[in-house]
């Protein structure tokens, strides 16, 4: 008999910690979970104290992150609940792909390696990365306006820039990077998974229609690399920007994913036809 989750590990994304999830760690306690937010490796300090010396991201890499957040999950009695918002979607699809895990879901997910679908919100939404290229070694912050375009369009300027203030820290050029470079280098790299593992845990991704970094074609394209064999579904939330952790509505969306999550944790793995 499976054991139902007692846990949800939430999982931030890039240009954020998780301070992001703060809301939602109180909405799921009082439902009476578990809640875990871990850190990135050096994340663990306040935003104010990694904007005063952010040099150590640009020496972050993907694996470093997965590697902390699987010994972070593995060593809990009953899998959890993965929920991850935009780079945390895709360090979701990681982690269930590596076994660990009851059941995943992505806001806003950023895909792993394979996933090519690139729109040009997406590229100017990232852009502070990639025009140069000396980027791959530092940490690269948003400014408030970049932030505004990328996370918050949906937003006044007044509350957009509260929420950068709030959120943002740099991002790891060098993870940013060698996810572009990923999939024109053979062999896996470190944002691989199986797409057609049957056994593969449920994965639900929630899209904002209004998200300029991972807009609901990346969702889509992501999800429709899965085979048929293992539960994926896409839901759309119109009027929705990228920080779906904060946005107005975000209650509706917080208990939506947990039920759904609920509702399949459960479930039998689908077997290929």
């Amino acid at each position: 008999m499976t054991t139902a989750p007692d846990t949800i590990v939430l999982i931030h994304g890039f240009w954020v910690t998780p301070r992001s999830w703060e809301h939602w760690i109180t909405h799921y306690e009082a439902r009476g979970y578990t809640v875990l937010a871990p850190a990135y490796p050096g994340f663990e300090v306040e935003v104010e104290a990694i904007n005063a010396d952010p040099q150590f991201i640009g020496d972050l890499e993907l694996h470093t992150i997965v590697d902390h957040l699987a010994a972070i999950v593995g060593q809990l009695d009953t899998p959890p609940i993965l929920i991850g918002h935009s780079a945390g979607g895709a360090l979701t699809q990681l982690l269930l792909d590596r076994g660990y895990g009851a059941v995943g879901v992505g806001l806003n997910s950023a895909p792993p390696e394979g996933v090519r679908t690139t729109p040009l919100s997406q590229l100017r939404s990232t852009w502070a990365a990639f025009k140069n290229p000396a980027n791959r070694h530092r940490p690269v912050p948003l400014s408030a306006e970049q932030w505004h375009y990328a996370f918050t369009n949906t937003f006044d300027d007044a509350e957009s820039l509260r929420l950068y203030e709030r959120y943002h820290v740099p991002a790891s050029g060098r993870i940013l990077w060698s996810s572009v470079l990923a999939n024109f280098m053979p062999g896996p790299q470190d944002a691989h998974v199986d797409f057609h593992r049957a056994d593969r845990p449920p994965l639900l991704f929630i899209s904002g229609s209004e998200d300029h970094i991972m807009p609901p074609s990346v969702q889509r394209a992501n999800a429709k690399k899965y085979d048929d064999a293992t539960v994926t579904e896409v839901v759309e939330y119109d009027g929705q920007p990228h920080l779906l952790p904060a946005s107005p509505g975000w209650e509706e969306i917080a208990d939506f994913a947990l039920d759904w999550a609920e509702e399949h944790a459960g479930a039998p793995r689908a077997q290929p036809a």
